[in-house]
């Protein structure tokens, strides 16, 4: 989802940034290092000049939490770092997209979750709705509870996750927006995604014609 947003907002000629806080399930380098893929596909999608390690600052071996991939690991993350980090991504761009990693309550050490970040980082957010059967129930207890604690919320996005649609798929949607109004966009199943150009311009084309992109232009 941020990789089309960023693909947009890019061909709308502004300089995106884009910050992942923490990527867990990364495979080894060569060198040994973990890649973080998704760190690397946003990167390549909002043509972001920065290094990965600035994208970023925490990559993990295995696919948990990452709090649980962190103490693993014997490297606990850093709260003020991630804020530093982010700082220096979004002062040197117009926007920033910072992509999470399941959900707001997902923690990032034992204290701290994704929503806290948020928080503490004094940003607005947007929830992404996996369309399947519990969609509802997944949106509904997320935009309530990011509302309980004060965070901003710009809205929601419907995201359907196959070519085929189901029952609970054909009416997600209408659902949802009886409960929450209608959401910033719904984004059709994207197939295979690969990191070329024609790729990001098919991104940038779709994404614009399917989201409110004006609604996530928030100036502090």
């Amino acid at each position: 989802m941020a990789c089309g947003i960023a693909a947009a907002l890019r061909q709308r000629g502004y300089d995106v940034g884009v910050f992942k806080p923490a990527e867990t399930g990364c495979p080894p380098a060569a060198d040994g290092t973990m890649r973080p893929a998704d760190a690397a596909r946003l990167k390549f999608f909002a043509e972001c000049r920065l290094d990965l390690s600035a994208i970023c600052p925490y990559s993990f071996l295995e696919p948990l939490a990452p709090s649980v991939a962190a103490d693993r690991e014997g490297k606990p993350i850093d709260v003020e770092r991630l804020v530093r980090c982010h700082d220096a991504v979004a002062s040197r761009h117009d926007i920033t997209l910072i992509e999470g990693a399941g959900g707001l309550l997902v923690p990032i050490t034992p204290t701290l979750t994704f929503a806290d970040l948020a928080a503490r980082m004094q940003v607005p957010i947007v929830v992404v709705v996996g369309s399947r059967l519990g969609a509802i129930n997944h949106a509904l207890l997320t935009m309530r509870y990011a509302r309980f604690v004060r965070l901003e919320v710009l809205g929601y996005v419907v995201n359907l996750l196959a070519s085929q649609s189901d029952l609970a798929t054909e009416t997600n949607s209408a659902v949802l927006a009886d409960w929450l109004g209608a959401p910033l966009g719904v984004v059709p199943h994207l197939g295979e995604v690969t990191e070329t150009p024609a790729e990001r311009h098919r991104f940038a084309e779709l994404f614009s014609a399917r989201l409110q992109i004006d609604a996530l232009l928030v100036r502090p």
